[in-house]
């Protein structure tokens, strides 16, 4: 982990990246949102506010420890979310 700043830019470009993936399925598939699309959607923007409120948290002992589990958290995330996306229908 580098710094806060690139921690930051990982969470924008992984969750971007996962909405404009739903964006391309309702393209490609029936030109208009899905229950199913806008949750994913909505779900990701969530996930997105809780990152990044945990990584403007001041108040953890262990920074680098604290980033580490942010990290991770993001990287399962991403993945739920990538399933989620290959399983619509």
């Amino acid at each position: 982990m580098a710094n806060k700043r690139d921690l930051k830019k990982d969470i924008n470009y992984v969750l971007g990246d996962i909405i404009e993936a739903v964006y391309v399925w309702e393209l490609s598939h029936s030109e208009k949102p899905t229950k199913e699309s806008n949750a994913i959607i909505d779900e990701a923007i969530a996930t997105f506010d809780g990152l990044i409120a945990r990584v403007n948290d001041r108040s953890a002992e262990d920074k680098k420890a604290h980033f580490k589990a942010i990290n991770n958290d993001l990287e399962t995330k991403g993945r739920e979310l990538i399933e989620k996306i290959n399983n619509l229908k």
